[in-house]
This record gives C-alpha cells, structure tokens and sequence, in this order.
C-alpha cells in the first residue's frame, strides 16, 4: 500500500480510539470520512501516480476506506472512553427479567371496523334465514342501475347531477357509472339465476350528496331479494320481523307505511321500534324502503310473474350501525381515528 495511505490509516485508527463520546466520534468520522476529509484529499494523490500503478492505488484507496468505515462502525458500538452510561447499557443489552411470569398487560390488538363487523353480523343473521350472499361490480350501467329497475328516463334519480358517472352520459350510448344502489346486483343475479332465488347482497354504493352528520357521498346498503311461487306481503313482513329480533332482541318491533319505488309494487317504508339503550324508551327508527318485485321488473329480467312472484328490501349499513352503537355523526365512521375505533 501507498506510504501516504498508510499514514492516513494508522493516524485516523489512533485518533478513533482516543474518541470518549458521540460527539467527538461525529468530529472524527468528518475529519476522515467527510467530503473535504483526508480520505477525500488522498484522492488527489492519484495525479502523482504513474498511469500503470493507478488501479492498484484506487484499490488500495477503497481498501482504506472500507477498514475505517468499519472500524467506526465497531466503535459505535462498544462503551465509550469516558464511561457514557447509555453506551454502557446499551453493550449490556435489553434488560430483560426471565423470571417473570408473563405481561401485566396484554399488548392492545387490532379489531374489524364497525362498518365491517356490522355487514358480518347482518349477513350472519341472513344466513340463518336462508339467503345466500350475492355481488356484483361496483362500476355499473344505466341498463342495470336504472333500466331494469323500471326506473323511466325522466325520473329525477337518473339526473346525472345526482349520480357518479365515468363517461359524459351525453356523449356516450350507454354510459358507465359507479352504482348509486345494491339493487344492481339484484337484477344481474334474476338475469344469471333461475327462481326459485334467496340473496341479500352487500356492498359500497355512490351518490353526491353534501357530507354532514348523517350523509355522505359513499355509504354501504344491504339489499334482499326473494323470488319463489306464491311469495307475498306476509312473507316479506314475517322475515323483516324474524331479522329486526334476531339482531335487535326479542323486544324489537317492525312497522311498515305506504310508499313507493318504481322497482316494487306495493311498496313500503319499514320502521324498527327498540330502545337502543338501556334505561331508554323505545323509540321508531326508520330503516329502509321494500316491497313486493314490481312485474315489470321480473319481465325486464326474464322471469315469468305468471308464475313466480317475489320481494325486496333494502336498508343502509350505518344507518344500523349508528342506531345500534349510539353513533351521532356518521363522518366518524370514516375518519379513522383510533380514539372512536376503540370504543366500539
């Protein structure tokens, strides 16, 4: 090795030694390994060297550097000079009791969002009624998100002021949009499947409503369907019952009142009476809308209503989950923070 190297070597490992604290370990690795330190300037040295020895000397360069590097990195780690007692500590290692008989307190862990835990325990209950989980895309079509819903071209929910669409519906033949309902997912399974047909089907829906305490322009529904010969009301009043105590308890009640939707006829709101809290009066809490599958529906679907009839329900996921959990302001559903994520 070049004599000028070797110097620089022999003095850089005496001065690392000499090095008491962090402090002076920094000074030492500038004055050597800095950008304007001495293993820096002997790169000028080259010049000196004649044409056929200078592979050797950027060899023997590299080797210095390595051998410092490395030394800083050992003398990092061991007790400094002058008694540090974190560097003593830290050469000790963790203190650590093996005789412990274990944690006093369990380390916190990690729970499903209560958006999800509420989609989970519903289709649990729906499950033990008979009805399968369907899906389906979230990116949809007016075909199905509005056409086979017998939802007619003028009817205010087609406006595409109060929808998500990918493509300019004015543009475009058949444009795609994110589906503003569940029910989508209704008409693909009455389009695949042959009655008789027991799904609910959970999942993401879109429309631009104004976020405040209870709207938001992403929110999740889940929506049933039941098509079989000679389903009727009964049927549909009977299951919403038989969900309402399964979930809510023995005490809940279901109401329904008139109403309409252009995919079932007739058509009812359903209302669910129970006293979410202990020590509280129960109370009407608006649910979702249902109703008996409109014919036409079953036609635009392929399905015989001569023969098969069927019914409908829908309700939003958090509108469940705030009733059940006490949850005033549904934007705290999605802010993610662990404060609430905790308490529920």
């Amino acid at each position: 090795m070049d004599e000028r190297l070797e110097q620089i070597r022999s003095d850089a490992l005496r001065d690392l030694e000499a090095a008491g604290d962090p402090a002076a370990l920094e000074k030492w690795r500038i004055a050597y390994l800095g950008s304007k330190g001495r293993l820096k300037g002997a790169m000028e040295l080259i010049r000196d060297v004649p044409p056929e020895g200078r592979p050797a000397f950027g060899a023997a360069l590299n080797q210095v550097k390595e051998d410092l590097e490395s030394a800083l990195a050992s003398r990092r780690e061991r007790p400094s000079a002058a008694g540090d007692p974190a560097d003593a500590a830290r050469a000790a290692g963790p203190m650590i009791d093996v005789t412990e008989p274990g944690l006093l307190r369990a380390e916190a862990l990690g729970r499903r969002h209560i958006i999800m835990r509420v989609h989970d325990e519903l289709v649990e209950v729906f499950a033990r009624l008979g009805f399968a989980v369907a899906q389906g895309p979230e990116l949809e079509d007016e075909e199905h998100n509005f056409v086979k819903l017998n939802i007619p071209a003028d009817h205010p929910a087609r406006e595409p002021s109060d929808n998500f669409f990918v493509d300019d519906p004015s543009r475009v033949s058949a444009p795609r949009m994110l589906r503003s309902q569940t029910s989508t997912v209704q008409v693909r399974v009455m389009e695949t499947q042959e009655p008789p047909i027991r799904v609910v089907a959970p999942g993401r829906v879109y429309r631009p409503d104004t976020v405040d305490a209870t709207h938001s322009f992403m929110f999740h529904q889940l929506e049933g369907l039941h098509i079989d010969r000679g389903v009727s009301l009964a049927d549909l009043k009977a299951t919403l019952f038989q969900f309402a105590r399964a979930y809510f308890g023995p005490e809940a009640e279901v109401r329904l009142r008139p109403s309409y939707f252009p995919f079932t006829e007739p058509s009812a709101e359903f209302d669910l009476r129970i006293a979410l809290r202990p020590g509280q009066p129960p109370r009407w809490m608006e649910l979702g809308g249902c109703g008996m599958v409109d014919p036409a529906v079953l036609v635009a679907c392929g399905i015989d209503p001569e023969t098969w009839t069927g019914y409908a329900f829908g309700f939003g996921i958090e509108r469940l989950a705030m009733g059940k959990y006490g949850i005033p302001d549904i934007r705290m559903l999605f802010e993610n923070d662990l404060r609430f994520l905790s308490q529920v």
